[in-house]
Parts: structure tokens; sequence; C-alpha cells
């Protein structure tokens, strides 16, 4: 398979498994991972990790052999598949944590930018170089990276093609952290600070800001006060106001 989808203690783990291709995308695997993403939106995970196997690559992109002598209309056609399949990752019901060990480029950055978050190992490489192939990103890249770190440095990314370090990702904001030694263990305790809220509280949060990107602010804050309020409705916020005052932590059920 060369998708591995497995669960360990509140963490559903998800690991491209292609070392021996640095875990690229090929159409199958996208597909694959189209199914695994169903699949895991009705798993009791309270945040996924997404990992590539091996040391070299979290994801190094495209199968470029598959991408020879095709029409116009399979290229259409399996664009819209892998960016579908980018949508079912940023919509999933808990949040992600993509852990980019060595090179995440093109496909694999598309995939880590539809994550929640982002960590890199510190020998991590980021970039999108499909301008050197004589093409330009098409799972997201030209939408979501200049939503991250701003238009003039995702083009500067998408125009040159050059990958930038870990250290670069860090302070154009890139990735949320570096970790060394166990990435994954790494991973863990990062999600850790947001697993032991209540799910639809964070859904409801998510989906504030990722929807703020793409309004006016006086229609943000139209979204954000209906969110609010379906936020109140919840036995959890019941029970996180209950919690507070009593000086108790709160035991959120979501719901």
């Amino acid at each position: 398979m060369g998708v591995e989808l497995r669960q360990e203690e509140e963490f559903a783990v998800l690991m491209l498994n292609r070392p021996e291709a640095l875990n690229a995308l090929s159409f199958s695997l996208i597909g694959e991972l189209a199914r695994v993403l169903d699949a895991l939106a009705q798993s009791g995970a309270r945040a996924l990790l997404v990992a590539g196997a091996g040391s070299k690559a979290f994801c190094a992109g495209a199968d470029v052999a598959e991408l020879r002598g095709r029409s116009l209309t399979e290229q259409k056609r399996d664009v819209e598949l892998g960016q579908a399949t980018f949508a079912k990752l940023e919509r999933l019901p808990m949040p992600s944590v993509a852990i980019i060990n060595g090179f995440a480029l093109g496909g694999g950055l598309e995939l880590a930018l539809a994550c929640t978050f982002r960590l890199a190992t510190p020998s991590a490489k980021l970039g999108l170089p499909e301008i050197k192939l004589g093409l330009i990103p098409g799972y997201g890249g030209t939408q979501r990276l200049p939503r991250v770190v701003g238009e003039a440095r995702a083009l500067q990314m998408i125009l040159t093609g050059k990958p930038i370090d870990a250290q670069t990702a860090l302070g154009w904001g890139l990735v949320n952290g570096i970790v060394e030694g166990d990435a994954l263990a790494q991973g863990k305790a990062f999600a850790r600070e947001f697993t032991g809220f209540s799910l639809p509280a964070a859904r409801f949060a998510r989906e504030a800001v990722t929807r703020a990107l793409d309004t006016s602010l006086h229609d943000g804050l139209k979204i954000e006060a209906d969110l609010s309020t379906l936020a109140f409705r919840m036995r959890d916020a019941e029970e996180g106001m209950a919690a507070f005052l009593e000086k108790r932590k709160p035991r959120f059920e979501d719901r």
C-alpha cells in the first residue's frame, strides 16, 4: 500500500509509504489517499499526523514519469482529483499536522499546505519546482501558499522553483516549528496542545479563520458571530464554563 493509516493513542497517523520513490504522488496513490481520508473522517481520532516513510522525503511531489503523453482531458480530470483529495484533508473534523522530514516538493508541499499545521525537521527542503518542468502547481499551491506566506514570497518560490530550508520556512511562517530527534513523537507533543479541547469548537474556529481569508471583514464578523453562537449552544460550552467556575478540568464530549 502506498498509504498507511494507523491509530496511536488519540492520534491517527497517515504514512505515505513509497520511500523508494521519495513518497511521490502517483495518480493511484492520490486515489488511495482520497479513500483513506473518507474513512478517517468517520474515525474517533482527535488529530491527524501526516508523515512520509524513510529519512529522505516527506513527499517529493508528482510522479513525473506519469505526466508524459497525457491528453488535456486526462490532465484536467486528475488535477481536479488531486485538488478534491487535498480539500478532504483540509476539511477533516480533526486538525492535522504535517511532519516534514526531508523533501516536500511540488505536490508534497501542496499536501502539507492542506494540513492545519506543519512541522519540519532541520534537513527539510520545501519548494514548488514545477516551473522547471514548464508547468505550474496544480494541487492548490498557487492558492494556499500565498495565504500562508504572502504574495511576494509565494511568487518567489513559484517563479524561481528554488526550495527553502527549514529555518527560512519557519521565519516565513510556512512551518510552525522545527523538530529534532523522533519527529513523530514531537508531532504528538505539538498536537497534544489542542487535542484535549472540544473537537466541534475547534472545527468552528478553523472554519471561521479559513473563511476570513475569502471574505471582507464585515462579512467575516457575521460568520464569526454565527459560528460563535453555534459553539455556545453545545454541551461542551456549558461544561467548559461550569468547569471554569468550579475550578476543575473540563470533560468535553464533542457535542
